[in-house]
């Protein structure tokens, strides 16, 4: 598959990449992105949750009532589950949400994902750039010349540029990510995908089949 390369002004520069058809035109598995978005989202929870269960409550341990001869069941302490004020019957303890996938699996995910915005039209490639300075007011022009300001956009940078991301961060709707640590969830949350031109090659590299 081969695609056009804009420069910042949303110029095409008459440059073509290829993009690898192992990877942006495979038929797309959806149950392998489920699970690698769940396992994202899984991975993103804390798991510090905790309830006082009833040896960790304070509270009087004397028997409330006669335990036998009321005709009723016996009573414990006040800390009883049953009673009002009482601590809780199994409750949320701390643990990891995490589980396992194997890595040929994640790797179908991303190429399905990936597959889904080259079959949609949802990928541009732009020539690389950088900034002087940071200058979040230049950032926006790209996305703007590029067609993609309205909507959520990720850039896929081969490196991190510091001026790039401090020009990039205070923009609603834009992100920005290293190539090599791209994702199902980042590529599916938004609606579009700019490629710069070096980082192509970094895809085509890391994700082929």
């Amino acid at each position: 598959m081969e695609l056009s390369v804009f420069n910042i002004k949303g110029e095409d520069t008459g440059k073509k990449v290829v993009l690898d058809d192992s990877i942006f035109a495979i038929e797309p598995n959806d149950h392998a992105i489920y699970l690698d978005v769940k396992l994202y989202m899984a991975n993103q929870r804390q798991g510090t949750h905790k309830s006082k269960e009833r040896s960790e409550l304070s509270g009087s341990t004397r028997k409330l009532i006669r335990q036998k001869g009321g005709g009723g069941a016996r009573r414990g302490d006040i800390n009883s589950p049953l009673l009002n004020g009482g601590a809780r019957v199994f409750g949320p303890r701390p643990r990891s949400y995490s589980f396992k996938l194997n890595k040929k699996l994640k790797a179908l995910a991303r190429r399905s994902a990936l597959s889904y915005k080259a079959r949609n039209n949802e990928i541009i490639v732009v020539e690389d750039f950088s900034f002087e300075t940071p200058k979040t007011k230049a950032f926006k022009a790209i996305s703007t010349a590029l067609k993609v300001g309205e909507k959520k956009v990720l850039y896929v940078l081969p490196e991190m540029d510091t001026n790039v991301r401090l020009s990039a961060r205070n923009l609603q709707n834009t992100d920005l990510i290293l190539a090599n640590l791209l994702n199902t969830y980042a590529v599916l949350a938004s609606k579009n995908l700019v490629l710069t031109e070096s980082s192509v090659a970094v895809v085509n590299e890391l994700f082929k089949a």
